[in-house]
């Protein structure tokens, strides 16, 4: 068995094509009503896909006419020589309307399994001879199996078996009575796989972004408005009584839940710049003078039209929402190069860092340099415990606590600490596979060779997890499990389905309520908004790609493959996409309130057209010439 393939922290696989009973060997599905659909990407000659075929007998038994079960081909000749062969020979098999029972030939024979072994069962299952040889060697057949490969391998397959059970691929234990609980979906179950379901959109962030943000504009502009500001200004304290933490909902909402989404932030800047679209030099400075080019023309857009007390508010149209999008580029399909979408995801992990850096470096509160020393302590503690290997997580969590209430005493935003933390969270070297293979394989052996023994001495209802080996096994398989993953791995993979499906949508419900009738007749609400608007329509996507165009004619960065300069414009204009970090900037800089309505309602504005533009521009566009360093020249 090969593992499988990493996918993003979080996400379900999606079967790409669902059963096909014209295309598909499927076994059951007859029933009226109540189907439940399994596919497996199988090896003949894998051990592992062996031992799971008595659980999907049993499961047959179990769901009768319910279950429909198909088999797609996936032979690894790597590590089964001769696997094809035998792949042939099942659809050689099928050809004559034989499939399964040769497939049941093959899964009950123990190997070696081969030409010899292949015509036996052929002559026991009475098969035409002669057109199963040349079934066999036909470019047909062997067409029909590369198909199934290639396409599991699309669907993310690289190792068998690997299970998809109504679409989603199945990442649960492999026994009969975990596998059951799965397809027969009680509410728990079917919570759980709606969930994942969601998840997988390539779209779902961004989507719970537009509803919270959409509530709460509804909530702020409707009969609700007073309950919706109760909520929001409502205060809350944690702490021992007498030295009590006492900040907002709202507040709690920016500086404690905000920390967890930089956390994610963090680690995903840490990726990028050791094995990512930032590890290259010439690939990593496109995103960069882009992201600073970015930055640059709207904060100047903002400024030539405020000067005085709105000035402050020029970071509002400076910070790109990566959620949206990456969505509306996922919703988009084909038409945008998968380069386009790296170069937009590295474009806002390069904006995430200027956003940071903003954040603490303009916009601290009252300053409390004591309080500050005390944060450097504890950040200093953090990459102690990185120093020093320690790989529990307690120590983390409790020092990033300690961390985010200097941060917040200090007068800098405390959410900070999530980037402190991703920065110190200890890596590890990747793990040969052989000795943990061993150590689950020794376990596992050890647990069946107890089963076995209380079946031969006629003790099948023996409690063996009550014996002692059962806790010797269960530690293993754990210290196993747990050391395929390092601390960064698990911390990222923990947050990010929180971070995309609850933390960033309560944070927009909170922070985009504003009221619509805002009093624009003033000519500083005018100018905040159109800076805002104009910051975000215009001056992102004239940034990005002007500073782009500069650093390719220039030779110091690469172009995108295959990206034309219409889909890099469409791109630029997506950047100019600003809700979650906008909204944020727009609280830190106008802290009294009102302006701070005004420019969330820029933010609002400007995002909706930048996001319609871009979409617009990549949606109607033709591939023209790519963005190359002759073309900017």
């Amino acid at each position: 068995m090969v593992e499988q393939a990493n996918t993003a922290p979080g996400i379900a696989v999606r079967l790409q094509r669902s059963i096909d009973p014209n295309r598909d060997h499927v076994r059951g599905g007859s029933a009226s009503g109540g189907i439940v659909n399994i596919v497996l990407y199988g090896d003949f000659l894998c051990p592992y896909c062996r031992r799971l075929r008595p659980v999907l007998g049993r499961l047959r038994q179990a769901l009768g006419e319910r279950l429909a079960y198909a088999f797609r081909h996936f032979p690894n000749e790597g590590a089964h020589p001769g696997a094809t062969l035998i792949h042939r020979a099942a659809e050689a098999a099928a050809n004559q309307s034989r499939f399964w029972e040769m497939y049941d030939h093959f899964y009950g024979r123990e190997p070696p399994l081969g030409e010899e072994q292949i015509f036996e069962i052929a002559k026991e299952l009475e098969l035409d001879m002669e057109r199963f040889r040349r079934d066999l060697e036909s470019d047909e057949t062997l067409r029909r199996i590369d198909n199934d490969l290639s396409e599991g391998r699309r669907n993310g397959v690289t190792g068998t078996p690997t299970l998809f059970v109504d679409g989603i691929r199945y990442d649960g234990a492999w026994d009969f009575y975990s596998m059951l609980e799965a397809l027969e979906r009680p509410v728990a179950q079917r919570l759980q796989r709606s969930a994942r379901v969601f998840a997988s959109l390539p779209a779902s962030g961004g989507l719970l972004l537009i509803l919270a943000a959409a509530a709460a504009l509804l909530c702020a502009n409707t009969a609700l408005a007073p309950y919706y500001q109760l909520f929001v200004e409502s205060s809350f304290s944690i702490g021992p009584p007498g030295r009590t933490l006492t900040l907002t909902v709202g507040a709690w909402f920016s500086e404690g839940l905000l920390a967890i989404f930089f956390l994610l932030v963090g680690l995903e800047i840490r990726r990028e710049m050791t094995a990512g679209s930032l590890a290259d030099r010439r690939a990593v400075l496109l995103p960069i003078f882009a992201a600073i080019g970015g930055g640059l023309a709207p904060a100047a857009i903002y400024l030539a039209l405020n000067r005085g007390p709105t000035a402050p508010g020029w970071s509002v149209p400076t910070a790109t929402d990566v959620a949206f999008a990456l969505g509306i580029l996922a919703l988009l399909g084909e038409r945008v190069p998968v380069a386009l979408r790296v170069f937009v995801a590295a474009y806002a992990v390069v904006d995430d860092i200027l956003s940071m850096l903003t954040l603490a470096i303009f916009y601290p509160h009252a300053f409390a340099a004591k309080w500050l020393i005390a944060g450097g302590l504890a950040t200093a503690l953090l990459f102690a415990l990185n120093r020093g290997r320690v790989y529990a997580s307690w120590p983390y969590v409790a020092t990033t606590v300690l961390l985010w209430l200097a941060l917040h005493a200090a007068g800098v935003h405390a959410a900070l600490a999530g980037v402190l933390l991703a920065a110190s969270l200890p890596t590890r070297p990747i793990p040969a596979a052989g000795p943990l293979l061993a150590q689950a394989a020794t376990a596992l052996a050890g647990l069946e060779e107890l089963e076995n023994e209380a079946i031969q001495a006629g003790n099948a209802r023996r409690r063996i997890e009550q014996e002692p080996i059962w806790d010797w096994a269960s530690r293993n398989l754990s210290a196993a499990s747990e050391r395929l993953l390092s601390p960064a791995e698990r911390a990222e993979r923990a947050v990010a389905p929180w971070s995309a499906h609850l933390i960033l949508p309560l944070f927009a419900f909170s922070a985009t309520g504003v009221g619509l009738d805002v009093d624009l007749s003033s000519p500083a609400a005018r100018t905040i908004l159109w800076g805002v608007v104009l910051g975000l329509v215009i001056g992102k996507p004239a940034g990005v790609s002007l500073a782009s165009l500069l650093a390719i004619k220039a030779r110091v960065a690469a172009p995108p493959d295959g990206v034309t300069l219409r889909q890099f414009a469409g791109g630029a204009c997506l950047c100019g996409i600003g809700d979650t970090v906008a909204l944020l900037m727009a609280d830190q800089a106008f802290p009294q309130g009102l302006d701070s309505a005004v420019a969330k309602i820029g933010v609002l504005v400007g995002s909706t057209l930048a996001g319609v533009l871009g979409a617009a521009v990549l949606a109607t566009g033709r591939k023209t010439r790519a963005v190359t360093p002759a073309s900017a020249s």
